[in-house]
């Protein structure tokens, strides 16, 4: 019998298959992954210092019934803000944001709340138990969010009066990001 070397094993069908397996497999997964990446045109486009429309949205009243538009707040500033109840993070920038609700209302502005992914009664009693007065909406399929790019939360964007996005913020929002970013939106004119 003839004996087999080690490179004629590793040319037999068996491992040849293999590894056209594991290669497309591979660029199957690269493929998946490219695909389902959040856009971050609205972030290039801040960073430009553009002010591209913000996408539409249109959901649910978190309380209350109805749906509401982000179309609504036209004419004011808007701090659209993407949160969730077991978010840790989104618990500890409610208080800012509810200060500034208070703060932007005479301003002519509002924070406009999405509460994503979420059991609402948990998210209702979140808004409860941080006295939280700004509108709320819910997005419990995740569908709203995918426009803006969210893929975490707390997210924020800053709209202007023209319903434009004017400044994002990935993560938790702070004092000083809403004082130099929101103040400057809130004088401009309608």
């Amino acid at each position: 019998t003839l004996r087999q070397g080690p490179m004629s094993r590793l040319l037999s069908p068996i491992p040849i298959l293999a590894l056209v397996a594991v290669a497309g497999l591979v660029a199957l997964l690269a493929y998946g992954l490219s695909a389902s990446k959040p856009s971050r045109a609205i972030d290039r486009a801040v960073a430009r210092g553009e002010r591209e429309p913000a996408p539409s949205l249109v959901a649910h009243r978190l309380s209350g019934g109805g749906r509401a538009s982000l179309r609504d707040y036209r004419g004011r500033v808007v701090v659209l803000n993407f949160w969730a109840s077991w978010c840790e993070p989104c618990r500890q920038e409610s208080p800012l944001l509810e200060r500034w609700q208070r703060r932007m209302a005479r301003a002519g502005g509002t924070v406009l709340g999405v509460d994503v992914l979420d059991v609402g009664s948990d998210a209702r009693d979140f808004v409860r138990r941080y006295r939280l007065s700004y509108p709320m909406l819910r997005d419990g399929s995740g569908e709203v969010l995918k426009p803006f790019g969210v893929i975490a939360y707390p997210e924020t964007f800053l709209i202007d009066r023209r319903g434009r996005i004017a400044a994002t913020r990935r993560g938790p929002v702070d004092e000083r990001f809403l004082r130099a970013r929101l103040l400057p939106l809130l004088r401009e004119p309608a």
